[in-house]
This record gives C-alpha cells, sequence and structure tokens, in this order.
C-alpha cells in the first residue's frame, strides 16, 4: 500500500477541529499525525511532526494562521491548505502571500475536503472551485496587494513556460494544463515545478495570481 498523507490539523474551535479529525481519519489513505488549537503551536507541532500537509485556519489565537502558514512554508515543514469561513477577505490574500498551497471554505463538504487534501499532497494548489476566478481576479486589483509585478520577470521564460504560466492563471489542475498543451501528466508537472523555481515562487497559486498581475 501507498504511504498514507500526514495531516497536521489547526482549528483553535474544539467541535470544529473534532469533526475534520474525524472526516479526516475516515479516509484509509489519509492519516492525523497532530492536532493544534492556535497558529503556535501549529508551527511547534509541524517542527516536530514533519507532516505532509497543515490544514491551517485563519483566524486563531496567539498566532494567526497567515503568520503561521508564512513560518511552516518558509522552513519547508509541509505544504498548507487554510481553511476560512470568508470566501474573500485580507487573510485569505495573506495566506496565498505567505505561501499558503490553497483555501477552502469551511462549509466545503467532506468529500470536497478529503479530495482538496488529495490534491495538495499531490503537489498541486487547490483554491475552492466556487470563488477560484473570482479570488484571484479579485487578489490582482484589491488594495491590500502588493505593487503590481514586475513585466520583465516575463523575459527570462521560454514560450512554453509563458504557456504553463497562462494555464496556472486560469486555475488549471496538471490533469487539465497537460490536455491544453497536449502533453504527459507528468512532463506538465515538471513544467510547473521549473517555472515556479524560475520566478522564485513558492505555489502554483502565486504563479496563478502573478499571470493574473501580468495579464497573461
Amino acid at each position: 500500500m501507498s504511504r498514507s498523507i500526514r495531516v497536521l490539523v489547526a482549528e483553535d474551535q474544539s467541535a470544529v477541529r473534532a469533526g475534520l479529525v474525524l472526516i479526516l481519519g475516515s479516509a484509509p489513505d489519509i492519516e492525523v499525525a497532530g492536532e493544534a488549537a492556535d497558529g503556535e503551536q501549529a508551527v511547534t507541532l509541524a517542527r516536530e511532526l514533519r507532516p505532509d500537509l497543515v490544514l491551517m485556519d485563519v483566524q486563531m489565537p496567539r498566532l494567526d494562521g497567515v503568520s503561521a502558514t508564512r513560518q511552516v512554508v518558509a522552513e519547508g515543514l509541509a505544504d498548507v491548505l487554510v481553511l476560512t469561513t470568508f470566501d474573500l477577505d485580507e487573510y485569505v490574500f495573506g495566506a496565498l502571500r505567505a505561501g499558503a498551497a490553497g483555501f477552502l471554505l469551511k462549509n466545503t463538504e467532506a468529500k470536497d475536503l478529503l479530495e482538496a487534501v488529495r490534491t495538495v499532497a499531490r503537489g498541486e494548489g487547490l483554491i475552492a472551485p466556487a470563488v477560484t476566478r473570482r479570488l484571484i481576479a479579485e487578489f490582482a486589483t484589491t488594495s491590500v496587494r502588493e505593487p503590481t509585478a514586475d513585466p520583465t520577470v516575463l523575459d527570462s521564460l521560454t514560450r512554453r513556460e509563458r504557456e504553463v504560466l497562462s494555464c496556472l492563471g486560469e486555475g488549471l489542475s496538471n490533469a487539465a494544463l497537460a490536455t491544453r498543451l497536449d502533453m504527459a501528466e507528468a512532463t506538465a508537472k515538471t513544467h510547473v515545478s521549473r517555472l515556479l523555481g524560475k520566478l522564485e515562487l513558492r505555489s502554483r497559486v502565486q504563479a496563478a495570481v502573478l499571470a493574473q498581475e501580468l495579464g497573461i
């Protein structure tokens, strides 16, 4: 059998946390590695447990989810999938800027939560389908964003890399990107990884935002 996806659940509301643990524990390919009741504990446990993924609430005591995400990603401890009650707010923007692999609303169905965990564990970013395009567009125009990206960053990209960046800007998965560009899914994944490295980005979601900011 393949190795289980190890998840650290960071949520300050005990009832919500218990529900998330119950859902994740119901999947044969997912293991709950630990539970954190605040952002500070989430960072500490991520360092100790080295999970594959941290399911991170945004609003938590002692250290908020955005700051915790920034530390987890900066130290390369795990991928972060952010959970929030709000579909569009500065916390979500901050989490994406901090390098989160994606974000889901707390009212997401159990089966969609499980699939989101699997998707991020495969190395693909994910934003709640209901708000993907709206979030990226808002992220690229809102007043909380950083200054618009310098278009000269595209000068170092090949034609194929620009095509890949454009696909990421549409929120396409590796499978959909591969179909669009007529290549194997493994090749698409390699292109995405190289593109992120060349642009010094932490996640494909950040690449999607960059594509929107540059209008490609």
